[in-house]
C-alpha cells in the first residue's frame, strides 16, 4: 500500500503562503503564554518581599508514599517561612482529595505542623483539583479576596493569573528547584496549559466541585496567636 506524502506548494506564492500560515499558527500558539507573562508581570515577589498579607494559598504538588513530594515540600517550607516571619496569617492547602486513598491536604497540614504552623492556622481544600478550581473555590468557598500564592517558577504565574480571574488580589512566590527532570516536564506542559487557563480566565467555568461555603479561613484568622 503506498502511503501519500503531503505535497508542498511548487509555486512561490503558495510556499508565501504557507510560511505565513506556520508564522500565523506559531503566533496564535505563543499568545496565552505571552499574556501569562505580561499579566502578571507586577505580580511576582521573593520571600523577603512578599507584603503582610492574611492567607497564603499552597497548591498541591503531588505526593510519594503519602508524603508531600520534593517539589511540593519546598512550597511548604516557603509557607512555614512566611508565618514564621509574620507575613502571613494562615495558610490554605488546596490539593486533590478525589479517593480515600490520595489526600493531599491532609498530607500538607500534617507537614506544615511539623514545622511549627499552629493547626489552627492552616484550612485544607480537598477539591482543588487543578489550578483553576483552587482559585475559585478560594474565592467562592473560602471567602479569600487577597493571598499570596506558593509555586514552583514554572506555574506560579498561571496561578496568579487564574487567582486574579477568579476575583482574588494575588502575589506570587516561586519557590526554587532544581532543574531536574520534573522541572523540565513541568515548564513544558506550562506551555500547553496556558492556552486552558486562558480560557479558564475568559469562561470562567465552574470547578468541578464547588458545594457550600465554609468559615475555615475567617476561623483560622480569628485564632489567637500562641504565646
Amino acid at each position: 500500500m503506498r502511503i501519500s506524502r503531503p505535497r508542498l506548494p511548487r509555486d512561490v506564492r503558495g510556499r508565501r503562503r504557507l510560511v505565513r500560515g506556520v508564522v500565523a499558527g506559531c503566533v496564535l500558539a505563543l499568545l496565552p503564554s505571552t499574556w501569562l507573562y505580561v499579566s502578571t508581570a507586577d505580580r511576582l515577589r521573593t520571600a523577603a518581599d512578599v507584603p503582610h498579607t492574611e492567607v497564603a494559598v499552597v497548591f498541591g504538588a503531588g505526593l510519594w508514599d503519602g508524603e508531600p513530594s520534593p517539589y511540593l515540600a519546598h512550597r511548604l517550607d516557603a509557607a512555614a517561612g512566611l508565618y514564621r516571619a509574620g507575613r502571613i496569617k494562615a495558610v490554605l492547602v488546596t490539593g486533590d482529595n478525589s479517593r480515600t486513598d490520595y489526600d493531599e491536604p491532609s498530607a500538607m497540614r500534617a507537614y506544615l505542623s511539623r514545622l511549627g504552623v499552629p493547626d489552627g492556622r492552616i484550612v485544607s481544600d480537598y477539591a482543588g483539583f487543578d489550578t483553576w478550581d483552587s482559585c475559585v473555590r478560594a474565592r467562592r468557598i473560602f471567602g479569600v479576596h487577597r493571598a499570596v500564592l506558593i509555586s514552583q517558577g514554572f506555574h506560579i504565574r498561571r496561578a496568579v493569573a487564574l487567582c486574579e480571574a477568579a476575583g482574588v488580589t494575588s502575589y506570587g512566590l516561586g519557590v526554587e528547584a532544581r532543574h531536574d527532570a520534573t522541572w523540565y516536564y513541568g515548564g513544558t506542559r506550562e506551555l500547553f496549559a496556558a492556552g486552558k487557563a486562558a480560557l479558564d480566565a475568559t469562561l470562567h467555568p465552574d470547578p468541578h466541585f464547588l458545594g457550600p461555603r465554609e468559615q475555615g479561613v475567617q476561623r483560622a484568622l480569628a485564632t489567637p496567636s500562641a504565646p
